[in-house]
């Protein structure tokens, strides 16, 4: 019975593939990857000429049934684009398959972009919580935003360019002028951290055009308590969350986790509104 290897990769910098990865990825009976042609080329650098299969977001449950048969033949080794599997990447469905199934499942651990970028952050690493991408949309990402305002977590997002602008707007609006930190590129040619307010983070990337893979680690709520917004911030705060659709006793209990403002009398300016 073959054994379901979780085997971490460069983020870029392929010097950062360890030797017991490649060990395993040689040894290994078949290579399941996010993106065969891209995973190929790295398998060609270090001469491994195992077999290679796809796995990805698409089709990661009809492959399922064939990498468990795989498994029972020899030792399968699941690699992402860049970084630990199962980590934002498909993984986790195979790995509770392969466990049920009765496959021991190894980590062979390495790059990880969310702890790599925490790291070297300057930021808390004591305690932290991972929310991978934000939602597309506005209303929704402020949503999510506004969920994990008052917890004490140094949070990490992980972000693409060209919602990066937007994005850091909208951490602004609903979480305030914390300490961020923006990684761009990490290990590669021009990686790059901004760091300090959310306000001179975002002056930096309007003025120059975001490029690369991002992530975002922010300062948790410090207790220190939160700053009261202005009337005029709750009410456009307000009519963003009555155009997406949301009910006032909803919108009134998530400003008031951020706002400094009392649910109830968010409830009451929402009144005021519809009125």
């Amino acid at each position: 019975m073959g054994t379901l290897y979780l085997v971490a990769t460069p983020l870029g910098n392929l010097e950062d593939l360890s030797p017991r990865a490649i060990r395993t990825l040689r040894e290994a009976s078949l290579v399941a990857a996010e993106d065969t042609r891209h995973s190929q080329k790295l398998l060609n650098h270090f001469g491994i000429e195992t077999p290679i299969t796809s796995y990805f977001e698409h089709n990661k449950l009809t492959k399922l049934e064939v990498i468990l048969r795989a498994l029972e033949r020899g030792d399968v080794a699941l690699i992402s684009d860049a970084g630990t599997p199962a980590i934002n990447d498909p993984g986790y469905e195979l790995v509770r398959a392969a466990i049920q199934a009765g496959h021991p499942v190894s980590p062979v651990p390495g790059p990880s972009a969310p702890i790599a970028a925490l790291a070297a952050s300057g930021l808390p690493t004591d305690s932290f919580l991972y929310l991978g991408y934000l939602p597309r949309k506005t209303s929704e990402r402020r949503e999510k935003l506004a969920s994990v305002a008052s917890l004490p977590y140094t949070l990490i997002i992980f972000e693409t360019p060209h919602r990066l602008v937007e994005s850091l707007q909208d951490i602004l609006s609903v979480l305030g002028d914390r300490p961020i930190s923006v990684c761009r590129e990490l290990t590669k040619l021009y990686e790059q951290f901004v760091r300090g307010g959310v306000s001179q983070v975002l002056a930096h990337f309007t003025e120059n055009e975001p490029r690369g893979e991002f992530v975002l680690v922010i300062e948790g709520q410090t207790g220190v308590g939160i700053s009261r917004w202005s009337e005029e911030q709750v009410r456009q705060e307000i009519t963003i969350r009555i155009k997406a659709g949301h009910k006032a006793k909803q919108i009134s209990n998530e400003l008031s986790l951020v706002s400094g403002w009392q649910s109830k009398e968010v409830y009451s300016l929402i009144t005021v509104l519809k009125r």
